[in-house]
């Protein structure tokens, strides 16, 4: 019987279900500590004997020590909590980049830590837009406000609940 893992991006948990038959490999239950939140497939990570390391190219954080980054994330989203999503403040939005650019050290680009500077200063976000084009917006048009918060997301790494449920208990009713 195979165990299935599913990651709920809403409550960042990893929970795992149990399928007692091949019909339910398929299907995609409801979240356990709240079936208002969507569940997604998550492929389980698997143990690595030997020298074999992970790739980190590219990844910001990658050799961070995780205690440190879960106490550096808990503090930056207490703090954007009281940030106007709508109308973000420069400043405050600069602030708590500067928090992440100062953890990063050497791997933060040198634009990002000086758009940082200028977004502390109080400098209009749609200057910093047009003198850094895809630091301030991503081709998508997300802000850079939401793209901290994704970033922040990211950054954490999910919670793994230790229970195992039996995915037929958690299937939506059809």
């Amino acid at each position: 019987m195979p165990i299935y893992e599913f990651y709920c991006p809403g409550n960042n948990k990893l929970y795992s279900f149990l399928a007692r038959s091949p019909g339910s490999r398929d299907k995609v239950p409801v979240c356990p500590d709240d079936p208002a939140l969507p569940l997604q497939k998550h492929i389980s990570t698997f143990a690595i004997i030997g020298k074999a390391q992970e790739e980190t190219d590219g990844d910001p954080f990658a050799g961070i020590d995780d205690a440190k980054m879960e106490n550096l994330m808990e503090e930056m989203e207490t703090e954007m909590s009281t940030i106007d999503e709508e109308h973000p403040n420069p400043r405050q939005v600069g602030h708590l980049m500067h928090k992440l650019t100062d953890f990063m050290g050497d791997k933060t680009p040198p634009e990002l830590r000086e758009m940082v500077r200028r977004l502390e200063s109080g400098e209009d976000p749609e200057k910093l837009e047009s003198d850094f084009g895809s630091l301030a917006d991503d081709e998508t048009g997300e802000s850079l406000f939401r793209q901290v918060k994704t970033l922040m997301r990211s950054a954490r790494k999910p919670v793994r609940d230790p229970k195992l449920y039996d995915i037929n208990d958690y299937l939506p009713s059809e």
